[in-house]
């Protein structure tokens, strides 16, 4: 009783066909697919534009010494 069955998917399909029409869903999916694919188009871009960080560079790495004192100590 809790998944659907094909039918009625079918029917919901059938539905949601007469209330938007074949050319109302055809323009919403036409609409999704171009946001997809500049949201892709950007994230490549946005990857492109940064410089890969440099992690060999021994001059600007730092080292801190210190004590670690506990501090539920009253």
């Amino acid at each position: 009783m809790g998944s659907f069955s094909i039918w009625h998917w079918l029917i919901v399909l059938v539905v949601v066909l007469l209330i938007f029409g074949t050319k109302k869903l055809r323009n919403i999916g036409a609409d999704l697919g171009g946001a997809v694919k500049g949201f892709k188009d950007g994230m490549k871009t946005a990857d492109d534009d940064k410089p890969a960080p440099k992690l060999d560079n021994a001059s600007t790495a730092q080292t801190f010494e210190g004590e670690v004192k506990d501090k539920s100590k009253s």
